[in-house]
Formats: C-alpha cells, sequence, structure tokens
C-alpha cells in the first residue's frame, strides 16, 4: 500500500509541476490581439493556431491527472481500520505532577529541596476580575 501512495504523489507532484510549466508559457486572451496584426504568432513552434490546442489540451489532461491523484490519495489516506473510542480516549496522556509550592509555580524558577515543607502555602485568590486586581 506505501508503494502505491508513493506512485500516486510522485505522479501528482510531475502533474502539478508540469501544469505550472504550462500555464506560464501559455498566453494570455489579450495576446491574440496582436497576433491578428502580424506579431510573429505564426512563427512559432507549433504553428498560427497549433499552440493553443496543443497547450491548453496538455494542460486539461495533466488537471486531470492532478485531481484524479488528489482524489484517490484522499481516499487511500482516510482508509484507515476504525478504532472504537474517541481521539480523547485514544491519546490518554497523563500530565507531569504539578509542584503545589508556591516558589514551584512560577515559571523558570526551582525551589530548594528542604524548601516544600516550610513554606507556608499562598491565600486562595478568586479566579473572578476583581480577585486579580493587585493590591498595596
Amino acid at each position: 500500500m506505501n508503494v502505491l501512495l508513493t506512485i500516486l504523489l510522485a505522479v501528482q507532484i510531475i502533474s502539478a509541476l508540469g501544469m505550472i510549466g504550462l500555464i506560464l508559457v501559455q498566453h494570455g486572451k489579450g495576446a491574440d490581439m496582436g497576433a491578428a496584426f502580424g506579431s510573429g504568432g505564426s512563427g512559432s513552434l507549433f504553428g498560427a493556431s497549433g499552440s493553443d490546442n496543443f497547450l491548453s489540451r496538455t494542460t486539461g489532461v495533466l488537471a486531470a491527472v492532478f485531481f484524479v491523484c488528489t482524489l484517490a490519495l484522499a481516499y487511500f489516506g482516510n482508509a484507515r481500520p476504525a478504532s472504537s473510542g474517541s481521539v480523547l480516549e485514544r491519546s490518554a496522556v497523563t500530565a507531569p505532577a504539578a509542584d503545589t509550592t508556591p516558589a514551584g509555580q512560577i515559571p523558570g524558577s526551582s525551589a530548594p529541596a528542604g524548601a516544600t515543607a516550610a513554606t507556608p502555602a499562598a491565600p486562595a485568590v478568586a479566579a473572578s476580575g476583581a480577585g486579580q486586581i493587585p493590591t498595596k
């Protein structure tokens, strides 16, 4: 299955790069007006009208290949065996034990080893906005 996904991904990348190159080579709709007055449109590699058909058809084919590869990659990417339970149950990771001492709650500080029992606990502050205003 991995080989198939790798091949699909390689074909998708090649078709995307091919489309980018072909789209950059093509002329815009306003460039046809200059070719009508003899600005060298007939001296192109594909002739006077051959470049439009060849480039636009090749771009269309590459776009179709790109979309088919995209749909196939999306289908095979979602075709995983169904597991029971939710995403949260599958990723149950326990958090490290929190240091409840006042010095341990300050980020970047470390409390001395013996200081945990001697330091008094900080007074409980309400979680409301009034409890967070510092007092002098």
